[in-house]
């Protein structure tokens, strides 16, 4: 008898274990494996400022859609309709509004990406009022948006926000946006530009399981950013080819990303990826790179999303109404 007590109660242990195991309602990995295909949005759009010239439209999100995609991540540089005691604009907020809104109408999950980098790189002890500020509103504003709708906290941490720093402003970020929405898919990336490298000193807690970690591919940098004016080293850089060796170079690096993803038990989204437009480099070239990179994320079940459609690296030509089509059928084959 007793045996059998001891047989019913470890079978209880498993199955409990077991069914701890996997995702739960709204766990990060069911959030995941709804994103498959995105596209970065209207970041650089004077919409912002002023949506009456505003270049995105909101047929662009039916034409996203119907162009293969399952998802877009909206660039927002919030920190500029601040005001002095980190307030939003009304009008930028109702401009966001209608993005979310038209977005998630057209079949489109949504990522916001707070994308004031560069800021918080330079002074961390100012930006971190400021990002806890904008997701208090964001989270209070967006508490009842349906789970399709993502938090991204920041995009490409870098510069004076090193890890340890940046990690201590997400123990505070994280509690600020669970204050409202304590289920909510949250994205975060690590340091050194949402380097892979660094995704091992990402400290997220382990007992929150909304959330998906995120990485940016450029490389090999020195083909896809030939020609950036806003890289000095860069900027003269022509005639760069993608070899057989970029390709394999990008394949080690997915299986460093697949095996962390593995070994910490978290999805993970390739948020951003691209060669520049406008550098003179073959579209062969740039085609061949961007279905490698598609391809080998794709391989190892990492949603992902391009960099992006309007403004540079593009995919859409808002000014020819059309698709520049050997990019999007490297992305959507």
């Amino acid at each position: 008898m007793r045996i059998v007590h001891w047989l019913a109660a470890a079978l209880l242990a498993l199955t409990g274990t077991i069914a701890a195991a996997q995702p739960a309602p709204g766990d990060a990995w069911a959030t995941a494996a709804k994103l498959k295909r995105g596209v970065n949005i209207i970041g650089y759009d004077p919409m912002w400022k002023d949506p009456a010239k505003a270049r995105f439209k909101p047929r662009h999100f039916k034409v996203i859609r119907d162009g293969g995609f399952d998802f877009v991540r909206v660039v927002l540089f919030a920190f500029d309709h601040m005001d002095a005691r980190n307030r939003l604009d009304p009008r930028w907020l109702a401009t966001l509004d209608r993005v979310v809104d038209q977005a998630t109408e057209a079949g489109l999950g949504v990522i916001l990406d707070e994308h004031d980098f560069n800021a918080c790189a330079a002074d961390p002890d100012t930006c971190e009022p400021k990002l806890l500020a904008f997701w208090t509103q964001i989270g209070e504003r967006y508490r009842n948006a349906p789970d399709t709708v993502l938090f991204e906290l920041l995009n490409e941490p870098h510069g004076k926000l090193d890890a340890a720093r940046w990690n201590g402003m997400v123990a505070k970020l994280i509690p600020a946006v669970r204050a409202t929405n304590p289920r909510r898919t949250l994205v975060i990336g690590p340091t050194r530009w949402n380097n892979l490298e660094e995704l091992p000193t990402l400290e997220l807690p382990a007992a929150d399981r909304d959330i998906i970690a995120t990485f940016h591919s450029y490389e090999p940098f020195r083909f896809t950013h030939q020609g950036a004016s806003w890289t000095p080293e860069m900027k003269d850089v022509r005639g760069v080819p993608f070899t057989a060796e970029d390709e394999a170079r990008i394949a080690r690096d997915f299986d460093k990303v697949a095996a962390w993803s593995k070994a910490n038990g978290r999805p993970v989204l390739l948020g951003e990826f691209g060669a520049y437009d406008k550098s003179g480099t073959p579209m062969a070239d740039r085609v061949r790179y961007t279905a490698t990179v598609r391809r080998e994320a794709e391989r190892r079940g990492l949603p992902w999303a391009y960099w992006q459609f309007d403004s540079d690296f593009i995919v859409y030509d808002i000014d020819r109404d059309r698709w520049v089509e050997p990019i999007r059928a490297a992305l959507i084959p």
